[in-house]
């Protein structure tokens, strides 16, 4: 039996940007990250005014991640740049991502999160776990209606991001599969 995935988000649960902006939280490091629009122009505007994204990441988070059991994959509006950005940071290795597309954002009328959807499609029928600070019961009910194997969807206080038990959740939902050698 195949490992279940980890959906990733970034901005919450890996990097508390709701912390008191003034404080950076114990054990973590400080990124800077360009802030950039993407076009040539947005390119040489950054450049010249060196805005950047303040990032605070655990890198010992990096460690806990992988010794949980699953397969990681990003779930996060920084998509591919989670790679470049985050993972190396934290000890991890190139992961895999989910391509949000035109739902990235989109705001659904029936309340479920944009990334919701997509998240079920590229689990494809798998069991998986989604670390994020914007979950709520419509996204857990849309799961549980549209998926048929487990999913846990555990929300981060994006004040604090991963904690201890948080990654014991993580790791007894693991254990909870029979798939998981998860290490406590």
């Amino acid at each position: 039996m195949s490992r279940p995935l980890l959906f990733l988000d970034v901005d919450g649960p890996l990097n508390p940007y709701a912390a008191k902006p003034e404080r950076r939280p114990d054990g973590y490091t400080t990124l800077r990250v360009p802030q950039d629009s993407g076009t040539p122009q947005g390119r040489r505007e950054v450049s010249l005014r060196r805005r950047t994204l303040r990032v605070w990441l655990k890198p010992e988070h990096g460690r806990a991640l992988l010794r949980l059991g699953y397969e990681l994959c990003w779930a996060t509006t920084w998509m591919g740049d989670a790679n470049r950005w985050i993972g190396p940071v934290l000890g991890l290795p190139e992961l895999p991502f989910v391509d949000f597309g035109d739902a990235l954002f989109q705001e659904r009328p029936d309340g479920v999160h944009w990334k919701t959807p997509p998240l079920v499609d590229y689990a494809n029928g798998r069991s998986f776990a989604w670390v994020d600070d914007e979950q709520s019961d419509l996204d857990q009910a849309y799961v549980t209606a549209h998926h048929r194997a487990h999913g846990l969807l555990h929300h981060v206080n994006p004040r604090i991001g991963l904690r201890e038990d948080d990654f014991r959740a993580l790791a007894d939902f693991a254990r909870s599969l029979g798939t998981s050698r998860a290490i406590g």
